[in-house]
């Protein structure tokens, strides 16, 4: 039954995975037996990453494009695909936050909010797709959040965007299930990660949290990669425009 979850032999193309969530949901999936195709804007931490993902033996290229520049992102994948190989698997992971309370919420952040969350997982998506339907297989696994299902103060714009991620998940499903693609989500609950460093230095938001979620802490990034494989393998092949919540069981309870 292991076997069903190996992903020897598979490419995955993971987005934003310098650090973070990206690098740990590579380095995991690397250790399942996937091939890594890294991403990021930023060359030189991209590289470094890559070399710390080989000194474990990890089999990894690195493919450096920004998601939100559509033209972009289809002459990078066109090209890889053209000049490497498939890419299996695609992890959307991109994404940013901003927070400020919502009556004050700079125009620009919410543009920029919304390139990098939303429209970047429709322009790589899209540009992953069109090979796999060719090949009438392939995984696509976005990377939602608690916040797709529940606000909080000073973060409207960023809920609206990972609320679209779910949506357009559900849609990815409808629309390219029939070609032999399953494309579904991961809902992270709060995780200790650059992107939420503030929070996890504020000993007042980290004692909220703590009683709010029913597992009594932060998130581990390494927690992810359970749910990450099992949505890139063969375990999942009739799971689509599914959202799983990684949460600690916080959008459970009241």
């Amino acid at each position: 039954m292991t076997n069903i979850f190996s992903l020897s032999g598979k490419r995955a193309l993971i987005t934003g995975s310098s650090q973070g969530i990206g690098y740990a949901l590579a380095r995991g999936m690397a250790a399942a037996g996937a091939e890594i195709v890294l991403n990021g804007r930023d060359t030189s931490k991209l590289s470094a990453a890559a070399e710390a993902l080989r000194a474990e033996e990890a089999n990894v290229s690195e493919l450096a494009f920004d998601a939100t520049d559509h033209d972009g992102v289809r002459a990078a994948v066109d090209g890889f695909e053209a000049q490497t190989g498939a890419i299996d698997i695609l992890v959307n992971n991109a994404g940013m936050q901003h927070r400020t309370e919502l009556e004050n919420f700079p125009a620009d952040a919410f543009e920029k909010l919304l390139q990098t969350n939303i429209a970047s997982v429709f322009h790589v998506g899209q540009a992953v797709a069109r090979h796999m339907i060719g090949r009438r297989a392939g995984k696509i696994i976005n990377i939602a959040s608690v916040q797709t299902a529940l606000a909080r103060p000073g973060i409207a714009p960023y809920t609206a965007t990972k609320g679209a991620v779910g949506n357009l998940t559900k849609g990815m499903a409808t629309d390219w299930a029939k070609h032999g693609l399953q494309c579904n989500a991961i809902a992270p609950g709060y995780f200790d990660t650059p992107l939420n460093a503030a929070l996890v230095a504020d000993p007042e938001f980290s004692a909220w949290l703590e009683k709010r979620t029913p597992a009594g802490r932060w998130g581990r990034v390494e927690e992810l990669v359970g749910a990450c494989v099992f949505l890139s393998s063969d375990a999942s092949s009739f799971v689509n425009g599914h959202t799983l919540y990684v949460d600690g069981g916080i959008t459970a309870s009241l």
